[in-house]
C-alpha cells in the first residue's frame, strides 16, 4: 500500500475528523555480520532496510487509544489512563508496551489516538517487525505529545517494552538499528556501551537480497538460552587466566588461541571460538567497507555463515541450502544466515545484473531441495525512524 492508500484505509476505519492524519515510518533491519555476539560484549553491523512499518495516527478528543493493523484482524481500544494494565498476547502488546515505558520514563501519554499500522515486513522472518512497530509507536507518540525524540533513548525504551511488557528477552541491536539507521550506511554498534559509528555502505552495482526460508523457528528460545549459558561457562573459565576480562569478545583470536586449552569441553570451546572470531570479522568488515572492498566483505560474510553452522551450530538445513544455492550464482559475493538461526533469513550481496537470476534459480533449487517456498526481497539500505511528508 502506498501512503494515499494507507490514509484511505485509515479514514474507512475511523472516519473523517478535523484533526490531521500524520504518517510515520520505521524500517526493518538486517544484520550484515556479527551474529550471537551482542550478548558477549562484541560489535554488530546491522543496517536499516527500505521497507518496514508505517503508522497513520490522528489525535482524538475522548482520551481513547484505538489500535488497528492492516496485517492482523485483532484490534483493541483502551483509555489513556489504562495504559499498561492489561496484556493481550496479541500484536498490540508491542505498541502498548512502548506507551507503558514512555509513561514510566516521564513522557506522559495524555491524549487519545486513532492508530493504523501497516507492516511490509514478513512476520517471524527475523527482520525485526516487532522492533519496527515499537520504534514507530514511540517516535510518533513522542512527536504527537510534544516531547523530544532522542533516537538512542527511544531504542532503549523500545527494548525495555519488549523485555518487560511483551516478555521477550531481546538485546538492543534490533531497536537500535531501526531507530538510528541511515540511508547507504551500516551501523557499527558496541552493544555493551551503545557507542556507534555510521559506516558508509556503498554497494554500487551490488544489491542486498534477503531470502526468507519460511522455516518456522521453533528451537530459537531454548537453544538461545543454551548458547548464552555455554558462553557464560567459557567466560567463567577464562576469567581465571585473564585479568579484568568481562566479555568473551574482548579477546583477539590470537589471545583466544593461546587460552582455549583451558576450556576442556569441546562444545563450549567451539561456542567461544565463534564469538571471538566473529567479533574480529565485524571489525575486518568495517575496514573492507572503508576501502570499498566488497569482495573481501563478501568473503567475511561467507566465513561468518560457516562459523555459525559449524562452531555455534545455530544454522539448519534450510538456511544452509539457501546459502549454498546463493553462492552458485556468479554475481554473488557473499551469503550467510542472519538473525538468531534455526530458520528465518539469509542475506546475500549480489550484482544487480544477476538479481533476477538469483531470485529465480535460488528459489527453484531451494524448493526442489527442501519442499518449502522461499521469498526474496531485493533491497537497499534505508533510513531509520522518521515522520513522513505527504510528497513521499
Amino acid at each position: 500500500m502506498n501512503l494515499e492508500q494507507i490514509k484511505q484505509k485509515f479514514i474507512e476505519k475511523f472516519g473523517h475528523s478535523e484533526n490531521e492524519i500524520k504518517l510515520f515510518h520505521a524500517p526493518g533491519r538486517v544484520n550484515l555480520i556479527g551474529e550471537h555476539i551482542d550478548y558477549n560484549g562484541g560489535y554488530v553491523l546491522p543496517a536499516a532496510l527500505e521497507f518496514g512499518t508505517t503508522l497513520a495516527i490522528r489525535e482524538r478528543a475522548d482520551g481513547h487509544i484505538h489500535l488497528v493493523s492492516s496485517n492482523f484482524s485483532f484490534e483493541t481500544a483502551i483509555s489513556s489512563d489504562e495504559i499498561g494494565r492489561h496484556r493481550t498476547g496479541e500484536w498490540t502488546d508491542y505498541p502498548v508496551g512502548v506507551m507503558t515505558e514512555l509513561n514510566n520514563k516521564g513522557y506522559q501519554v495524555n491524549k487519545g489516538y486513532d492508530m493504523l499500522f501497516h507492516g511490509e515486513i514478513p512476520n517471524g522472518a527475523g527482520l525485526s517487525s516487532s522492533a519496527s512497530i515499537e520504534v514507530v509507536t514511540g517516535y510518533a507518540v513522542l512527536t504527537m505529545e510534544g516531547h523530544r525524540t532522542d533516537t538512542v533513548e527511544l531504542s532503549l525504551i523500545s527494548q525495555k517494552a519488549e523485555n518487560h511488557f511483551v516478555g521477550v528477552n531481546c538485546g538492543i541491536m534490533d531497536q537500535f538499528a531501526v531507530a538510528n539507521g541511515a540511508k547507504d550506511h551500516a551501523i557499527l554498534l558496541m552493544c555493551d556501551t551503545l557507542e556507534y559509528n555510521l559506516v558508509p555502505f556503498r554497494t554500487g552495482s551490488y544489491k542486498l537480497i534477503i531470502g526468507n526460508t519460511n522455516k518456522r523457528r521453533g528451537l530459537v528460545d531454548s537453544q538461545y538460552n543454551e548458547r548464552r549459558s555455554q558462553c557464560d561457562q567459557a567466560l567463567s573459565i577464562l576469567k581465571e587466566h585473564v585479568f579484568d576480562l568481562k566479555y568473551l569478545a574482548q579477546l583477539t583470536p590470537d589471545q583466544f588461541a593461546s587460552l582455549s586449552h583451558y576450556i576442556e569441553d569441546e562444545t563450549v570451546r567451539s561456542r567461544a571460538k565463534h564469538v571471538v572470531e566473529e567479533n574480529a570479522r565485524v571489525l575486518a568488515s568495517v575496514e573492507a567497507l572503508k576501502q570499498n572492498d566488497l569482495q573481501q566483505f563478501g568473503q567475511l560474510m561467507n566465513a561468518s555463515h560457516e562459523s555459525l553452522r559449524d562452531l555455534y551450530e545455530v544454522s539448519c538445513e534450510e538456511l544452509d541450502v539457501m546459502v549454498e544455492e546463493a553462492r552458485r550464482i556468479p554475481g554473488t559475493l557473499g551469503a550467510r544466515m542472519t538473525g538468531a538461526g534455526f530458520g528465518g533469513c539469509t542475506v546475500s550481496l549480489v550484482h544487480e545484473d544477476d538479481a533476477e537470476l538469483f531470485v529465480q534459480q535460488v528459489g527453484e533449487a531451494y524448493k526442489a531441495r527442501t519442499g518449502l517456498e522461499g521469498e526474496f526481497y531485493v533491497c537497499s539500505v534505508g533510513d531509520g525512524v522518521k515522520q513522513l511528508k505527504e510528497a513521499q
